[in-house]
């Protein structure tokens, strides 16, 4: 029986669950995320991001994650992707999402296009990373950035239509790949005939894999495309789209709200699950899969209070 191992990153690991859903063994041990079996290999994910395969054919299986070679160049070289210190204060798009891990409520997606004039202007007014913003602040700021006409394009992802994809075989990392291609692309025709120097996506995904989901899809990599983590503490743009795709969010968790007439949370938590409880008494089974994501854990938690 052979057997090959790989290092990913979280956002791999957890896409990596959702691609094996169908497939996750019951018995899982201690340390380890899930174990999935497929027809040709035994996949054993573990928390510290090491992916061991096994089985017949395991290399088969691991390929479509990486390789064994790939993983050594990694640790010596960062990806081909890596933006360069001069775009952060150079005219450039940046896109971020929200709303990928909350178990209610859509994904918002939003590219912004920030020139570097502006740069001093935002940050005066407060743009940065929404996570170190409250929802009140990031609704102003949101509004400043529209009133100041900063060019920008938001994509929502309803959760009806997430369910209905997601039972199609798609991850959630191929929805977001997708969601940020489109909002990348509406606004490159939007500031036509402005070229930005380059453009940044907060990565989620790895590049090859980002890139292979576009191609399935028949789509390909616009030009200048640069992929970073924690992008919003470093670009003024990503940090723009990042607050844009926030209040969006926010503004639709609180129509759902409005819709149900339950306090619905953000998030995935034991108070996440009795508002899931709650909907599914008040309205039926139907209803959560028009305002949740159905295949998150929080599902079968919810039923289990019924």
């Amino acid at each position: 029986m052979g057997q090959v191992v790989l290092t990913v990153a979280k956002n791999t690991l957890n896409e990596m669950k959702d691609y094996y859903k169908a497939q996750i063994k019951p018995d899982v041990p201690p340390s380890a995320l899930f174990v999935a079996k497929t027809p040709g290999s035994t996949i054993t994910a573990y928390r510290s991001g090491k992916v061991l395969f096994q089985g017949k054919s395991p290399e088969a299986e691991a390929a479509k994650w990486g390789t064994a070679e790939q993983q050594v160049k990694k640790k010596i070289k960062k990806h081909a992707y890596q933006p360069p210190q001069s775009l952060f204060s150079s005219s450039h798009i940046g896109s971020d999402e929200a709303g990928t891990g909350d178990y209610f409520g859509p994904i918002t997606v939003a590219a912004a296009y920030v020139n570097s004039e502006q740069v001093a202007l935002l940050k005066e007014l407060g743009v940065k990373d929404s996570k170190h913003l409250t929802d009140d602040k990031i609704r102003s700021i949101a509004k400043d950035l529209i009133h100041l006409e900063i060019p920008y394009t938001l994509l929502k992802l309803n959760n009806k239509k997430y369910n209905q994809l997601q039972a199609k075989g798609w991850s959630q990392g191929k929805m977001k790949t997708m969601l940020h291609h489109h909002a990348l692309e509406k606004l490159l025709v939007k500031i036509k005939p402005e070229r930005p120097e380059g453009i940044l996506v907060d990565q989620f995904s790895e590049p090859d894999v980002y890139k292979r989901h576009l191609a399935s899809e028949g789509n390909k990599l616009q030009e200048n495309v640069y992929f970073m983590t924690k992008a919003e503490s470093y670009s003024i743009a990503v940090a723009t789209a990042s607050i844009l795709a926030r209040a969006s969010f926010v503004k639709a968790m609180e129509d759902i709200e409005a819709d149900v007439g339950l306090t619905i949370p953000k998030g995935a938590s034991l108070q996440v699950d009795r508002a899931a409880a709650a909907v599914i008494k008040k309205y039926g089974k139907n209803k959560l899969g028009d305002i949740a994501k159905l295949h998150f854990a929080t599902t079968q938690k919810a039923n289990k209070y019924l």
